[in-house]
């Protein structure tokens, strides 16, 4: 089993002042965005010009921010803050929702195309293939930081990783099963899943492969923003399996995490989607 690195979360400190990995890795997903971007207007398959996806990209921070942290307090931890709203304000202490800042960014997709005179399709399939990479840099954060561990899993598997931030959460786990007491006692921890290493390549690399590559000919309008949305889903729903659920919620119906149900409604809109845009010509 591999213990856990325990980076230090914080760059630089000066004085009061911190620069953190999990910010830097926001700020690296929005330069990677911006340069992405680039490349698609060069390539002459994008709905902006250089100033106009400058302009944009204030549109999606304040998307990825605001719904990500909204999605956060709504989907997973509503009623604490329903009881302690002004925790709502406290970003620093973390909490940050995907399926959040998802919706986020497509209301300011659809409000900065309302404004500009672009289509929400056409602004939706330009946008999609220059996000997947910033996930990548986000998941990579998370693994800096040590959270959003994996469920257990066999002491002798090569990808057997142990999280010394988790001794609470491996303590009670080992309280309900003889042999992971045993593994704790022997070793410390428990073997966990690196999930956000598997997030890392499922939600990052490979939808970006998948997406960029597709989106790299012209495709009826609605079908890449289709592959993304329904290809972020089925591998979130597939990354969760490995994924510790969130200790506050557990397993919900059927046995499946927050994260897998809501994941369902973007596998079913992106595969309908991308079935009926793909039976329409292209324009």
């Amino acid at each position: 089993m591999i213990t856990h690195p325990q980076f230090d979360p914080v760059l630089i400190s000066i004085g009061p002042l911190a620069v953190r990995w999990y910010a830097l890795s926001y700020i690296l997903g929005f330069i990677l965005f911006t340069f992405l971007g680039r490349r698609r207007i060069a390539q002459g398959l994008s709905v902006f010009t250089k100033e106009s996806l400058d302009d944009f990209l204030t549109w999606g921070i304040l998307g990825v921010i605001l719904g990500g942290r909204l999605g956060y307090v709504l989907f997973y931890k509503f009623s604490d803050y329903l009881a302690h709203p002004l925790d709502i304000f406290k970003v620093w202490e973390g909490g940050m929702s995907f399926h959040g800042g998802f919706l986020g960014v497509v209301i300011a997709i659809w409000l900065f195309g309302r404004k500009h005179g672009i289509g929400f399709l056409k602004l939706m399939d330009t946008v999609a293939p220059l996000v997947p990479l910033g996930l990548a840099s986000g998941r990579i954060g998370n693994f800096i930081n040590g959270e959003l561990w994996g469920r257990v899993t066999d002491i002798n598997a090569f990808w057997a990783m142990g999280f010394p931030q988790a001794r609470y959460e491996d303590a009670e786990a080992a309280a309900h099963n003889p042999l992971w007491a045993e593994w704790l006692q022997q070793y410390g921890m428990l073997p966990r899943h690196p999930s956000q290493l598997y997030q890392f390549a499922l939600e990052g690399i490979c939808l970006f492969a998948v997406v960029w590559l597709f989106s790299k000919k012209q495709r009826p309008t609605g079908q890449v923003a289709s592959l993304f949305l329904g290809g972020y889903g089925i591998f979130r729903f597939i990354a969760e399996f490995a994924r510790q659920p969130d200790d506050y919620l557990g397993l919900l119906t059927l046995g499946l995490s927050m994260g897998q149900w809501l994941s369902v409604p973007m596998i079913v809109l992106g595969i309908v989607g991308f079935v009926r845009f793909g039976m329409k010509k292209q324009h």
